[in-house]
């Protein structure tokens, strides 16, 4: 029998988010006035940094079996930020607090500067609904 290769990994993953809130960022900031679209952005990039956050240890797992801890708490403190800036952006969108968001969405294109994405993309419209679903949770 030969190995089961998970083509999803949580790498993965993590890279087609980052590149997903890089795309809902340049959208974000080209917004001129508070709307749906403008709250669905808002939510997916506060998911999204959440989401990757709880890729983190998957990935950290397999370098802790073979006894690498510095390596993955490096890894760790290097994305500890997606975190609590999901959870801030998230408690600003609920609140409407749009210049937190602003601001936190500054600091998140911060962070990511080095992606880089091109302007002709096949990533689409991730963010659709995502203010609905950030309601729900």
């Amino acid at each position: 029998m030969s190995r089961v290769i998970n083509p999803d990994s949580a790498g993965k993953e993590r890279s087609h988010l980052t590149k997903a809130i890089v795309i809902a960022l340049r959208a974000l900031a080209k917004q001129t006035e508070v709307n749906e679209e403008t709250c669905d952005l808002a939510a997916f990039i506060a998911l999204a940094l959440l989401r990757i956050d709880a890729t983190i240890e998957l990935s950290v797992q397999a370098w802790e079996k073979r006894g690498y801890w510095v390596k993955a708490d490096k890894f760790r403190m290097e994305w500890m930020w997606t975190k609590q800036m999901g959870e801030q952006m998230r408690t600003a969108l609920l609140g409407e607090d749009w210049g937190t968001v602003a601001m936190i969405s500054a600091q998140v294109g911060q962070n990511l500067s080095k992606i880089k994405v091109p302007e002709r993309h096949r990533l689409g419209t991730p963010w659709v609904g995502a203010h609905a679903i950030l309601k729900k949770r």
